[in-house]
């Protein structure tokens, strides 16, 4: 925890003065601290835009790392592996993250720390100005993940994919095969703050968001399905329970699958791979043409050639 004792002449938004005390904390992670109650203004949960004043206490439960401080005995990512860097340039990195580890958080091992590792042995690591996570994926999902490396490219990256207009692509394995082969699924989402799940709706309520997820199959392997799938929205676990609701529940998946073929098939994870993001072919902002028309794939997962060949099934 970090106790933090406000010195302003002049009231000043919380935000504002957390990102300037702490540079690595954008507006993504302040706002996911916030969610997880681990900022607290004068002992209390405050919105970020509350203004502070001089004398006033913030505490922070994040880690040093969290806050861009390397403890004395050099940093923690040290000790972890590398990242597989896809692609990097002084603006982002485009990372692919294995199964089973989380993007960021409080575990040791994250693919936030395995990128600064990999920054870190070819000499681009500056402590002073990490890179800052631009989405997310699940922890029991694989693939590519971006990171901007300057507070512009996070800016420029955050906003296309609101607008939608960074394709987002995955390829997974589904118990059951969709019928049509081919379709664009379109419902409602709504989150389940206890269980920590979604339901998908057929119709709007309260609360609820629009879903639309687009799906091809690739092949068929007795039981399985190999599809490929567009994030159109970009829901949590959109694609995990979009398919589930239709009776194609993706492979490995605990909380929206078939557990017993899971245990059958000895699934740790479920087969749900990140495998493509394509920038749009115009960008307007100037500093980033070099992205317009480039796309980054993943290794295609283990499960991919299984299917295609009926091992898997």
């Amino acid at each position: 925890m970090k106790e933090i004792r406000v010195k302003s002449l002049l009231p000043v938004r919380l935000d504002k003065y957390l990102s300037e005390q702490y540079p690595v904390l954008g507006i993504g992670r302040l706002n996911k601290a916030l969610r997880e109650n681990k900022i607290k203004l004068n002992g209390k949960k405050q919105p970020l835009s509350t203004r502070v004043q001089n004398g006033d206490v913030i505490r922070l439960y994040l880690t040093d790392e969290q806050l861009g401080e390397a403890p004395a005995n050099g940093p923690a990512f040290l000790a972890l592996r590398p990242a597989e860097l896809i692609y990097e340039n002084d603006d982002l990195i485009v990372a692919n993250k294995p199964a089973g580890i989380p993007v960021e958080g409080p575990d040791a091992d994250t693919l936030f720390g395995r990128v600064c590792k990999a920054l870190y042995e070819a000499g681009h690591w500056d402590a002073r100005k990490p890179p800052r996570l631009c989405h997310r994926l699940d922890t029991g999902t694989s693939g590519l993940v971006l990171l901007a490396k300057t507070p512009q490219a996070e800016e420029f990256i955050t906003d296309a994919i609101r607008k939608r207009s960074i394709r987002k692509r995955y390829l997974c394995v589904t118990f059951g095969r969709p019928e049509p082969a081919e379709a664009t699924l379109q419902d409602y989402l709504l989150k389940d703050a206890e269980t920590g799940t979604v339901r998908v709706l057929k119709s709007a309520r309260p609360g609820a968001k629009e879903i639309i997820t687009r799906y091809e199959t690739l092949a068929v392997s007795g039981r399985l399905a190999l599809l490929r799938v567009e994030l159109v929205t970009g829901r949590t676990h959109q694609i995990r329970a979009h398919l589930a609701s239709i009776g194609c529940p993706i492979l490995g998946d605990s909380k929206y699958g078939n557990n017993a073929a899971n245990r059958e098939l000895k699934l740790k994870y479920q087969a749900l791979c990140a495998w493509e993001l394509a920038f749009p072919s115009q960008i307007q902002d100037p500093a980033f043409q070099s992205l317009v028309g480039k796309s980054f794939h993943a290794p295609k997962p283990w499960y991919y050639q299984q299917v295609l060949d009926g091992v898997l099934k």
